[in-house]
C-alpha cells in the first residue's frame, strides 16, 4: 500500500519511501498471514479513530538481519518465535506515560510505536510519533515528526480512546464488533 506524497487538508505528510528500506507494516496482511498470533483491532474500530486517539503501528525494513549475538528465540510471552526479525516495542504512549531515556544498541530492527492522531481524511490518518525512537539513525523519524498513515497501518488503539470508539460506532457495527469479540473468545 502506498501513501500518497500530499493529501487534501493534511499538512505536511511524510514521503512513502524511509531511509534504508524501511517502511510501515501493513497489520490487515501481517494478521491475514499470522493469524491469532498477530491480532489487530476490528475494522470498525479502525474506521472511527479520529483526532486525539492514540494508535500503534510498526515499521520494519528487510535490509537488516539479526545480529549474531541476539538470542535464538524470542523470549517475550507474546511470542517465544524465532528471533529472525526483531521488533522494539514502545507500551505505551510517551506523552501518557513518561518513560526513562533508555540505552538500546541501534542494530536496524524494527520499531512498534504510537502516533498522537491530529486529522483523519478517509482512510488516511496524520499523527505525531509519540515515543523516542531507538533507531532514528537508520529510519529518520523522531519523536514529534508527523506521519501518514493508512488505517490498515493500525496495530492497536490505545485503551483510553476504547470508549470513545465505541460511541462513535453504529448500532449495526456495535452488533457486529460484539459478534467479533464472542468469535476472538474475549467475552462469552
Amino acid at each position: 500500500m502506498e501513501i500518497p506524497s500530499t493529501i487534501h487538508g493534511m499538512s505536511d505528510p511524510t514521503p512513502t519511501q524511509l531511509p534504508n528500506g524501511y517502511a510501515l507494516v501493513d497489520g490487515v496482511k501481517m494478521h491475514a498471514a499470522q493469524g491469532d498470533r498477530f491480532q489487530i483491532p476490528h475494522v470498525a474500530m479502525r474506521r472511527h479513530v479520529a483526532a486525539g486517539d492514540f494508535v500503534e503501528v510498526r515499521i520494519d525494513s528487510a535490509r537488516f538481519s539479526v545480529p549474531p549475538d541476539a538470542h535464538a528465540q524470542c523470549d517475550c510471552p507474546q511470542c517465544n518465535e524465532p528471533t529472525s526479525n526483531p521488533i522494539l516495542c514502545h507500551e505505551e504512549p510517551g506523552s501518557l506515560v513518561p518513560i526513562p531515556r533508555q540505552q538500546v544498541p541501534a542494530r536496524g530492527w524494527g520499531e512498534q510505536f504510537w502516533i498522537h492522531v491530529t486529522a483523519r481524511e478517509g482512510e488516511w490518518l496524520t499523527g505525531l510519533i509519540d515515543n523516542r525512537l531507538h533507531e532514528s539513525r537508520l529510519h529518520d523519524l523522531h519523536q514529534g515528526d508527523s506521519l501518514t498513515i493508512h488505517e490498515d497501518h493500525i496495530l492497536a488503539v490505545h485503551r483510553s480512546n476504547h470508549q470513545d470508539l465505541l460511541l462513535r460506532m453504529s448500532q449495526d457495527e456495535l452488533v457486529a464488533f460484539g459478534q467479533w469479540l464472542k468469535d476472538q473468545g474475549l467475552i462469552p
